[in-house]
């Protein structure tokens, strides 16, 4: 399943545009915290579809009964770029474990590229409902190999991916080679370029966030 929030949710849309505006992404601050509110915006999506239980609650005047969360997902996230959007999911399902993934593009001279898997901390993944958060589905490699890295710590019960922008080869990868996963994104992209951005995109996610960094 593929959930495009710009297509019924305006404030979405509206983060998502200042995302996208070349005015606006001069002001760091400004673009990891519209990360961080499509993050939590999604993150109050996704707690609509996860198990909840009844439990009574005892206030002064007496009991209210309440649907609960029936367990914490996992976040994880892709360093750098994923974490504004990571600390949005954070901000709302507040207890959650955590796990952290470092997936990067290893460029070659000929302008090629591989993903490059180099470290992981991650808690406890079996029968887990599991939350991936990577501010562009580019090309999709990054995040099946995310996927594959994550399952041989654990198997989770069900696998959610988020992104700000997502592109519709990547979305069709993904589905692909990870095909039980639920895809949620700001809004949708039909272009990719030959190095693998995403057209028109916003440019690199990491970047405008975090400041430019070395090729490697």
């Amino acid at each position: 399943m593929v959930v495009n929030l710009s297509e019924k949710h305006s404030l979405v849309s509206n983060w998502v545009s200042e995302l996208r505006d070349v005015n606006v992404q001069t002001d760091r601050m400004r673009f990891r915290r519209n990360l961080e509110r499509i993050g939590e915006a999604i993150a109050l999506e996704i707690s609509k579809v996860l198990p909840f239980e009844e439990k009574e609650i005892q206030t002064p005047l007496g009991i209210a009964t309440h649907k609960i969360l029936k367990e914490q997902p996992v976040l994880a996230t892709i360093l750098r770029a994923g974490l504004p959007m990571h600390q949005g999911l954070l901000n709302y399902f507040d207890k959650a474990d955590n796990a952290f993934v470092s997936a990067y593009r290893k460029h070659n001279k000929d302008g090629s590229f591989e993903i490059s898997l180099e470290y992981i901390s991650c808690p406890e993944l079996d029968n887990k409902v599991l939350i991936i958060s990577d501010p562009m589905l580019a090309t999709g490699s990054s995040l099946v190999k995310t996927i594959q890295f994550l399952k041989e710590e654990g198997n989770p019960s069900s696998i959610h991916i988020v992104a700000a922008i997502a592109c519709t080869v990547g979305i069709e990868y993904v589905k692909r080679l990870v095909p039980s996963v639920t895809i949620w994104c700001g809004d949708i992209d039909d272009e990719l370029t030959a190095k693998g951005y995403i057209v028109p995109g916003l440019g690199d996610a990491g970047d405008l966030a975090f400041g430019n960094k070395l090729q490697m």
